[in-house]
């Protein structure tokens, strides 16, 4: 929809001019030259790291660069016997899609309803999905931990995913969008003979792609970053996730500190490609958030 263009007396239509961007001034751009390279100051440290041995990231010879590198750091972290990158790997991606998919398909029914169906307690249960993101996570570990426990989930992949499907931050973010969903298109379905769950799912789901998108990555980056929840519940190296297991190369008799840069930068990798590829929903997410949160 356009907006309407206001009218003068001699009925000459008057355009909007577009603002123009000032360029930017030489101390705004060498402030943002400096903070771009602390930015970058740690995944240089990754890339340098990862392809030295210990004995030169230690050592009081500072180089910019390996000077001669290493690249049968990988083949030695691939081969290492107590820590299976690869298994990690694939258990983060197992745990991090999942609940991902999961999430975001509860949080936005459940915002949806929230948002649109008359009830006389969607107040109370909006004030109670509230009230949940003000406890912190942490003091929630044991109660989840002994309910998981009781269920038998310890060491499986429910025990992982399931406690994390339902995120209270998602359900207020879809609720606070679908706020503004065009009623013209919920009462065309209901035309066509479309209850509420008809209306949600085939008009409202599809046309909410962008929000989906900006929290689905947002979703995905906070569980595959995620290390004391997995650590309680993996407790065989087959449950371990990526940041489990580069936490395992670290122990009180050995000390592999080229391994544990290695892995790490082989466990952002995932991440910067979604970044590079989502960065612009990834910024629309931290926009909302901030605009609406």
């Amino acid at each position: 929809m356009t907006p309407s263009t206001p009218r003068l007396s001699g009925q000459e239509t008057v355009t909007p001019r577009p603002r123009r961007r000032r360029p930017l001034g030489l101390p705004s751009l060498i402030a943002l030259g400096v903070l771009s390279l602390l930015f970058l100051l740690p995944f240089w440290l990754l890339l340098r790291n990862a392809f030295m041995t210990d004995a030169q990231i230690v050592s009081q010879e500072f180089s910019w660069l390996p000077s001669p590198w290493h690249p049968e750091n990988v083949s030695e972290l691939l081969r290492d016997p107590n820590v299976n990158i690869l298994l990690g790997l694939r258990n983060s991606t197992i745990v991090s899609v999942t609940q991902t998919v999961v999430s975001i398909l509860i949080a936005s029914a459940a915002g949806y309803g929230l948002a649109r169906i008359p009830s006389a307690a969607r107040g109370f249960v909006l004030g109670l999905v509230l009230l949940t993101m003000t406890v912190p996570v942490v003091t929630l570990f044991i109660p989840q931990y002994v309910i998981v426990a009781k269920l038998g989930w310890i060491n499986t992949y429910q025990g992982l995913i399931i406690p994390g499907l339902f995120s209270a931050f998602n359900t207020f973010m879809f609720r606070q969008f679908y706020l503004d969903f065009p009623k013209e298109l919920e009462e065309a379905g209901r035309v066509d003979g479309l209850g509420w769950w008809g209306t949600y799912w085939y008009l409202a789901l599809p046309n909410s792609r962008g929000m989906i998108a900006a929290l689905g990555l947002l979703t995905f980056i906070s569980s595959w970053n995620q290390f004391l929840w997995p650590l309680l519940i993996g407790q065989s190296a087959e449950r371990w996730t990526v940041q489990v297991g580069i936490s395992s190369l670290l122990t009180s008799q050995t000390v592999n500190l080229h391994l544990v840069f290695l892995a790490s930068l082989i466990a952002i990798l995932p991440l910067l490609l979604m970044f590079l590829l989502g960065q612009r929903w990834i910024v629309e997410g931290v926009k909302m958030s901030g605009s609406k949160g």
